[in-house]
C-alpha cells in the first residue's frame, strides 16, 4: 500500500451511512471511506460488532486493526487467540495468516486495509 494522492481532509464517522453485514451470529455495522486512486485505494472503516457477533468467514485479508470500545476476540488458523481490549491494536499481512473473530460482549473498532 502506498498513500499517494490522498489530499488532507477530516471524517466525522456519524456522518457516513452504515451498511448491514450479516455473520454466523449478531451483525457488523460498517461506515466505510476509500481514499487513494483507482488500483491503489486504501479502504477505512468505522466497524461496530454487535453483542455475540460471530464471524461466518475465515478472513484472509490485510488489515490494521484498533479497537476502540468493547471487545474482541481473535483466533488464527493455527490455533492462537488474541483478545483486544480497547486501545489495543493488531496487523496482519494479505494472505499471511487467515484469522476468524468474534466478540460476545459486541466491539468498536477502526480497520484500515
Amino acid at each position: 500500500m502506498r498513500m499517494t494522492d490522498i489530499p488532507f481532509g477530516t471524517t466525522d464517522w456519524s456522518e457516513i451511512p452504515a451498511t448491514r453485514h450479516s455473520a454466523e451470529a449478531g451483525e457488523a455495522l460498517w461506515r466505510t471511506r476509500h481514499f487513494g486512486p483507482e488500483g491503489n485505494t486504501i479502504r477505512v472503516r468505522m466497524v461496530e460488532y454487535t453483542p455475540g457477533y460471530v464471524s461466518d468467514h475465515w478472513c484472509e485479508k490485510g488489515h490494521v486493526l484498533l479497537c476502540l470500545a468493547g471487545e474482541l476476540e481473535t483466533t488464527l488458523a493455527d490455533g492462537r487467540h488474541y483478545v483486544l481490549k480497547p486501545g489495543m491494536s493488531y496487523q496482519v499481512a494479505d494472505g499471511a495468516e487467515p484469522h476468524r473473530s468474534v466478540s460476545p460482549k459486541g466491539a468498536t473498532l477502526f480497520i484500515v486495509d
